[in-house]
């Protein structure tokens, strides 16, 4: 399955919308590098689209997304009436087919900072059987009742919003067959990590939680975020010790304890291994004195 993984921010945004109708032996229109991309969701009947050397067949219930940078053209009239609800939208940001190339992994920065928005992948299929058919049909008609109003900003904002609905209810349509059981494992160990980041953690005792050999856990996390799952603790540990130094007055050796630190001079070396700075200069460059 190819899927579209689009980086955010900033987030992919909502151009125009429209429902159309194609009488029996009409076709899709043939475009060519469009500039933008154009999601295709039909209500009845079937739309026979290629886009380079694919073809697709979009039945009612399915959902199609060609691409801003490629042919896409009719292989064969409709059967039947047929009708569509369509999206223009486009980003800003980064995207790319996790067919042709490797997905991007969920890595996290080296230097997390509690004031910046820390970028995350969207994917959204481009080809795709939806889960909820009958509310993604309800929400691109409240876009499309929204045109007579969208020279309002309020309008213009709630548009953008219900976009995002959408682009919500298509990744959930995503099969399940898609996540690797890597990639599932990672996300288990991830989870396990930050939900008891204050416990004493070893690999072998994350290998008897999640019943996988600690070795299998750490080639799943290095494949997925970049990291083996101690420097995982450690970089999520020092998250929670920076809210605490920036959010708190606690003394620096409480706050190694708190987040699960038992060697405040251990804390004070990882701290500054990754942030370039102590924790105590850290919590002074946000100090009135």
């Amino acid at each position: 399955m190819s899927i579209l993984q689009f980086i955010a921010p900033p987030l992919p945004h909502y151009i125009a919308s429209g429902f159309g109708v194609f009488q029996p032996n009409q076709k899709h229109f043939n475009r060519r590098d469009l500039g933008l991309f154009d999601l295709l969701v039909v209500t009845h009947g079937t739309l026979y689209i290629g886009e380079e050397d694919r073809h697709y067949e979009v039945s009612a219930g399915h959902a199609l997304i060609l691409r801003p940078d490629q042919h896409h053209y009719p292989t064969k009239g409709c059967r039947e009436k047929t009708g569509y609800f369509w999206i223009h939208f486009n980003t800003a940001g980064n995207w790319r087919d996790t067919e042709n190339c490797p997905v991007v992994p969920q890595t996290e920065p080296m230097g997390f900072d509690a004031f910046t928005v820390q970028s995350f992948s969207m994917r959204i299929p481009q080809f795709v059987r939806l889960l909820q058919p009958t509310t993604v049909y309800e929400k691109i008609q409240q876009l499309n009742d929204l045109e007579q109003q969208s020279h309002n900003n309020w309008a213009r904002w709630k548009r953008q919003l219900i976009f995002q609905q959408i682009l919500e209810l298509l990744n959930a349509s995503l099969d399940l067959n898609t996540v690797t059981p890597g990639e599932q494992v990672a996300d288990q160990a991830a989870s396990y990590l930050r939900k008891h980041y204050k416990e004493d953690i070893t690999a072998e005792k994350l290998g008897e939680v999640l019943n996988f050999h600690p070795v299998y856990i750490a080639r799943c996390m290095q494949k997925q975020f970049s990291c083996s799952p101690i420097e995982y603790l450690i970089r999520y540990r020092l998250e929670q010790a920076k809210l605490l130094l920036l959010r708190t007055d606690l003394p620096i050796a409480r706050i190694a304890e708190e987040v699960g630190f038992h060697q405040p001079s251990y804390f004070s070396y990882s701290f500054a291994k990754y942030e370039g700075l102590s924790p105590r200069t850290y919590r002074n460059r946000f100090s009135n004195y």
